[in-house]
């Protein structure tokens, strides 16, 4: 890839400008400290979506200290700050700020106090390396040094895939030219942060299925109907149907993660049920699922006399990163981190309702490695046991600040 942008305009960039990653490099010397205990702080204090009320304070207050005036989000947790002047384009900056409904089992100090939540995914990271960015493009505000504005949005309910709409529909996203975001990656080592042009999660949307039927002694399947025979052609068919009717290519798939039927060993059921999740790489295949699981349902459910319900329920697009704002993540990346932090990452099928933004304005995802270096220990995200190396956070920081610098600087050339 190569490298095209430049952070400033040596004749038009004030001279505060000219060395970024040595002004970055002063900024952690003095704050670096201060972010790590913002982030254990909220590690300890962990809340689930649209409960953020604690986390939404405490980023608020030390927004206010910095001189800055959030806009609460009109449901009562999260928010959104400008910094900057208003002439000129708008970046935004997210960070996602709910934890996961699990307990933590990590044997740590800033372990969880809330019992049944826990940042196993690594929002409270994220939040940290945003508002660490934002204190760092504050003061080049004050300096005059932003040719245009940063939005700092704090969006609740990521994990239940309703927060950024929320945003959205508070007008958090209202005059945004572009937008980034950074995402733990326990694979990838601190110091380096994936980049991929193009889709880089899937979308996810979740189905349940009710069968049912007159039910009846298995002795006698014949004069009823094999209720749960039905139920497991579905279970089998539907996936493997599914697959054949998009390109592959889409990467279009349907696993189950529950299934239930009967209650007695010789009883065939009246009722079953089945829960999953379908996911796509591919906008248009995720537009058409509804649909085509719906007409492959009827027709298996059809063979064997069942009657099918489906609860068909919409979750997140895939995340496709823009181009043009790729080159700039990994132009901020190469001059603040290194020529080498720059690394490629693969597509996951994982969820991100940071898609709903780059389906408005364009924009990217970036992965931050969060794995110590030679570590042969790797806990993936959604686990008890998730942890991160804090380095990563000063790594974020420079990565969100320069990127919204060179954003600034290329939408203004």
């Amino acid at each position: 890839m190569a490298t095209s942008s430049k952070l400033a305009p040596p004749d038009a960039a004030p001279s505060r400008a000219n060395d970024l990653a040595a002004q970055l490099a002063d900024f952690l010397r003095e704050h670096n400290d201060e972010l790590i205990e913002f982030r254990r702080d909220i590690h300890a204090h962990p809340e689930i979506a649209f409960s953020e009320h604690r986390t939404t304070q405490k980023i608020a207050e030390r927004l206010a200290d910095a001189g800055l005036t959030p806009r609460m989000l009109s449901r009562g947790t999260g928010m959104w700050v400008d910094l900057g002047r208003d002439q000129g384009p708008t970046v935004a900056l997210r960070a996602d700020i709910d934890a996961l409904p699990m307990e933590d089992e990590k044997d740590v100090p800033y372990r969880s106090t809330n019992s049944g939540a826990c940042h196993a995914c690594g929002h409270d990271v994220h939040t940290a390396v945003v508002l660490g960015a934002g204190l760092f493009l504050a003061s080049q505000a004050d300096a005059g040094a932003l040719p245009g504005r940063v939005r700092l949005i704090f969006q609740p309910a990521e994990e239940v895939a309703g927060g950024a709409l929320e945003v959205m529909r508070d007008g958090g996203l209202n005059e945004v030219d572009r937008i980034f975001a950074v995402h733990c990656d326990p694979r990838i080592d601190v110091g380096q942060v994936g980049l991929r042009t193009g889709p880089i999660t899937g979308s996810c949307d979740s189905v349940r299925i009710h069968v049912g039927g007159p039910g009846g002694h298995t002795a006698r399947p014949h004069l009823t109907v094999d209720l749960v025979y039905a139920l497991s052609k579905i279970i089998t068919e539907l996936p493997a149907a599914l697959s054949r009717r998009v390109d592959p290519r889409s990467s279009l798939s349907l696993v189950w993660g529950q299934v239930s039927a009967g209650s007695a060993f010789n009883t065939i059921p009246d009722v079953g049920m089945a829960q999953g999740t379908v996911r796509s790489l591919d906008e248009e295949a995720w537009h058409q699922a509804p649909d085509l699981v719906k007409s492959l349902l009827d027709s298996v459910a059809g063979a064997y006399g069942v009657d099918a319900e489906l609860d068909y329920r919409r979750g997140t697009p895939p995340t496709v990163n823009e181009a043009r704002s790729i080159q700039m993540l990994h132009d901020a990346v190469t001059q603040v981190v290194g020529e080498t932090a720059a690394v490629p990452t693969p597509q996951s099928l994982g969820g991100e309702d940071f898609s709903w933004y780059v389906e408005s304005v364009p924009g990217a995802l970036a992965r931050l490695g969060t794995r110590p270096p030679g570590s042969i220990d790797e806990v993936d995200i959604h686990r008890p046991q998730f942890d991160v190396d804090e380095r990563a956070i000063g790594v974020g920081v420079k990565v969100m600040a320069a990127t919204a610098l060179t954003a600034l600087w290329g939408e203004t050339a």
